[in-house]
């Protein structure tokens, strides 16, 4: 069980009622409005995120090999989407776990990130082949 999932909900319940026992109904008010600003920049970013990424192909990146430096182990799936301003390519079945996803660039070098839970476990860079 993802520790988040418990702590972050328990967090809110304990903000609240220390606010209600505190300081009464302001209390509560004041840290609901907090809770809800709170929210509504999250979702703002998400949704800016995905917007940029509705206008692009998908599976397409700027750099390849940019991306491949960037990503780090733990990152979640909307951080890459943000990184790369673009859907990935899915490679793995829906509700498949892990879930893999590829973004190319024009140049042909593919990185293929490998999400358990939604973060980052592992990627690849495959570069195509030096002509010569």
């Amino acid at each position: 069980m993802n520790f988040q999932r418990i702590a972050v909900p328990l967090l809110v319940i304990g903000l609240l009622v220390f606010a209600g026992r505190q300081y009464g109904w302001a209390g509560v008010a004041a840290v609901g409005g907090g809770l809800v600003m709170w929210l509504l920049l999250h979702w703002t970013r998400m949704m800016t995120v995905m917007k940029r990424a509705a206008d692009r192909p998908i599976g397409w990146v700027a750099s390849a090999v940019m991306l491949n430096a960037k990503l780090k182990p733990g990152v979640n799936l909307m951080h890459v989407i943000a990184m790369t301003r673009s859907l990935g390519d899915r490679l793995s079945a829906e509700g498949e776990q892990p879930e893999r996803y590829r973004w190319t660039d024009n140049g042909g070098s593919t990185v293929t990130v490998t999400l358990q839970g939604g973060r980052v476990t592992a990627w690849e860079l495959q570069r195509p082949p030096a002509e010569g």
